[in-house]
């Protein structure tokens, strides 16, 4: 139904003098009931309902909502940094919620209105770094293989609630993006559980010994507490990575992607940047640095709207402090 004319509104006032009830003048104007009272309840001045100052403060509610659509195209400051977080390919939720939590200095923008600002003349171009509109995403069954039963597993089952709850730093996922059919060469991603904190590298093969290589030179120096990986034959040799590491290497049930929810999550992600299919022997090693960039810098809901960048330094701060006051020995003095 369209907005209320001024004939309508000159018709309410004169039913109203003529002591008229709601109901009445609904029908008499082919509306309902709720924008009849509705009309006369914001339209009125000190209980009194005249048409031109009903008029006129339609009006001003209506310029006061074009504008509120507009409120990032309205603001140069709130522009510039909703346009340089959407070209850094940030989403509106994020954007709104990083505003709201933690870049308090900038007018808060919800994502709606970021949304307005996107379908407006003023961010049209800006469409297209919205994550709908790059990615097209692409059905189809898993590639790999699993290995055998293996007695000397250790279960996810295993894992403690801290890991499985991400109250602690240091839990780590692991997972392959493969090459297509025809393709060679595999991406290694690693997750860490509670900072969302990526580490994506290439390798040419997927031998045991290569792959626990790979994955002790990744995390040396970082504290391990625990690594997840699914059965794949790459991560056969657990025991040999267990050591390395230093960590225990928990393996999820056979089949079951969920279990390691976290790394499928990120390797989603980086399909954008690695198409389903490709030869990722051919994808430049800069595209996967800008991956792996992309992922470490987005603002995530799940971490307060902060970047899993900014939440690992943090986590690893607090490793790093609390590590100095254990060794220190108390009652020493500078």
């Amino acid at each position: 139904m369209n907005h209320l004319e001024y004939c309508e509104r000159r018709s309410i006032a004169r039913y109203l003098k003529k002591k008229q009830g709601v109901r009445w003048i609904a029908r008499a104007l082919d509306r309902s009931p709720s924008t009849i009272s509705e009309e006369i309840r914001l339209g009125s001045v000190r209980g009194i309902y005249r048409a031109d100052r009903a008029q006129k403060k339609a009006d001003r509610r209506r310029k006061q909502a074009k504008q509120k659509c507009l409120k990032v195209a309205m603001n140069p400051i709130l522009k510039e940094y909703v346009t340089k977080a959407l070209e850094d390919d940030q989403s509106p939720e994020g954007i709104s919620g990083r505003m709201r939590e933690i870049d308090t200095h900038i007018q808060y923008a919800s994502t709606k209105a970021i949304y307005h600002f996107i379908g407006s003349s003023h961010g049209g171009p800006l469409e297209h770094h919205l994550y709908r509109k790059r990615v097209k995403r692409k059905g189809g069954p898993k590639r790999g293989t699993k290995a055998a039963g293996d007695t000397t597993k250790v279960s996810i089952e295993k894992r403690s609630r801290k890991a499985n709850e991400r109250l602690e730093f240091g839990h780590f996922e692991g997972d392959f993006i493969e090459s297509g059919k025809a393709g060679y060469g595999s991406l290694l991603v690693l997750v860490e559980r509670k900072t969302r904190y990526p580490f994506i590298i290439y390798t040419k093969n997927r031998t045991t010994l290569t792959v626990n290589d790979l994955i002790a030179g990744c995390l040396g120096g970082i504290p391990v507490r625990s690594i997840t990986l699914d059965n794949d034959l790459s991560f056969q040799k657990h025991e040999e990575l267990s050591a390395l590491v230093e960590a225990v290497v928990y393996l999820t049930h056979p089949y079951n992607s969920a279990e390691k929810g976290t790394v499928e999550n990120r390797n989603g992600r980086i399909r954008e940047f690695v198409p389903k299919g490709c030869d990722i022997s051919q994808i430049p090693p800069e595209v996967i640095l800008q991956a792996e960039q992309h992922l470490r810098t987005r603002f995530m809901k799940c971490l307060g709207f902060r970047t899993p960048k900014e939440t690992w330094v943090r986590e690893l701060k607090k490793h790093t402090c609390a590590r100095i006051k254990k060794t220190t020995p108390v009652g020493l003095t500078s």
